[in-house]
């Protein structure tokens, strides 16, 4: 889902006035993030954090703001996410945050092996379509990426709007090794402490219920268990529920796959209705 720029927003101008959170160059940092953006004469940060896919950077501030001695990176793809999450980090007054323009495959020049105490996937792009399966942050190839940036205990939180969606990336958890710490049918609910995000305070006032999971590294994956997981279904069509979200919430991301399965079920349920006028009549 691509953000969109409001009127009279000049992003060019966006970036410069807010280029104090923005790191344009971060490859030189990698291995070195907790001490060379500590505060002038003040000690290393004590772990580091990387909110993949930040958005307009909500859940980034308030995050940063209640653990200081941390460092918080938001990663994003779209050059306005990144332009107002700089600037929510800045009017916030937040020393222990920034930014960087990148993607999930990006996080391997970005990081060293066992940089990073957590990552968080805030409401990533389903992409449903099996062609787009490689694009997704949860496919198994991202997760045994994402095993080796972070530090022994470290951990991984998804958070979505999407069963299909989560259901798919359980998968892929279990293939890539991961042991799971808690899933939650809501996340809000069953944790409030976590920082809510712009994007999710939309998504729950249209009716989402927020989905939940987390993980740590568990012991090295099989080729057998690598295997099962690109061996499931890569569809999330595959994954719909069979009542298609009939009188509820349709998640972001999901409605063409939903409304084309309604179609196909009505068209059936017509020529079955068809053929059985037909028999009567014979």
């Amino acid at each position: 889902m691509h953000a969109r720029s409001p009127k009279n927003f000049v992003l060019e101008e966006r970036l410069e006035r807010y280029a104090d959170a923005i790191e344009v160059a971060p490859e030189g940092y990698r291995g070195i993030w907790a001490q060379a953006c500590a505060p002038a004469g003040a000690a290393p940060f004590i772990s580091v954090h990387l909110d993949l896919g930040c958005g307009k950077g909500t859940y980034l501030v308030k995050a940063a703001r209640r653990d200081p001695r941390t460092l918080y990176i938001g990663v994003d793809s779209e050059p306005v996410c990144i332009a107002y999450a700089a600037q929510a980090v800045c009017e916030g007054g937040v020393r222990n945050a920034l930014v960087i323009p990148g993607r999930a495959d990006d996080l391997a020049r970005l990081f060293a092996p066992g940089e990073l105490a957590a990552i968080t996937l805030s409401f990533p792009t389903p992409h449903p379509r099996k062609k787009q399966a490689p694009l997704r942050v949860t496919q198994v190839e991202r997760l045994l990426e994402y095993r080796a940036i972070l530090m022994p205990g470290g951990t991984l939180t998804l958070r979505t709007d999407s069963r299909p969606f989560l259901d798919f990336s359980i998968t892929q958890l279990e293939g890539s090794g991961w042991r799971t710490l808690w899933t939650s049918e809501d996340v809000r609910a069953d944790h409030p402490e976590m920082p809510e995000s712009e994007y999710e305070r939309k998504l729950t006032a249209e009716g989402a219920r927020v989905l939940g999971i987390a993980a740590t590294p568990g012991p090295e994956p099989t080729t057998e268990q690598i295997a099962a997981a690109r061996s499931v279904p890569q569809s999330l069509f595959e994954y719909l529920p069979d009542d298609l979200y009939e009188g509820s919430y349709i998640p972001h991301g999901m409605s063409w796959a939903v409304e084309t399965f309604r179609n196909r079920r009505a068209n059936a349920e017509r020529r079955a209705d068809q053929e059985q006028g037909a028999g009567g009549n014979a």
